[in-house]
């Protein structure tokens, strides 16, 4: 049975699962399909898309800190 998980073409670099449906629309609709991708975005910018509340963003960060990496930090 093929996954549902979002992929991507790097491995590893797929978004977590667990993520639900509303938080995956809005970083689809984003252009972010990969963890390499919300390293070019501020947590923020995540935060403020409807349907990514704090669950996912928690979900998001722990999967960029387990890859050891972050979102953008502003300068």
């Amino acid at each position: 049975m093929p996954s549902t998980e979002q992929s991507d073409d790097h491995t590893g670099d797929a978004l977590p699962s667990g993520l639900g449906a509303p938080a995956e629309r809005a970083l689809a609709s984003a252009g972010l399909t990969s963890l390499t991708d919300l390293t070019t975005v501020t947590e923020r910018s995540v935060a403020e898309l409807h349907g990514v509340g704090p669950k996912a963003l928690r979900i998001l960060t722990e999967a960029l800190a387990g890859t050891q990496r972050t979102f953008l930090i502003p300068t």
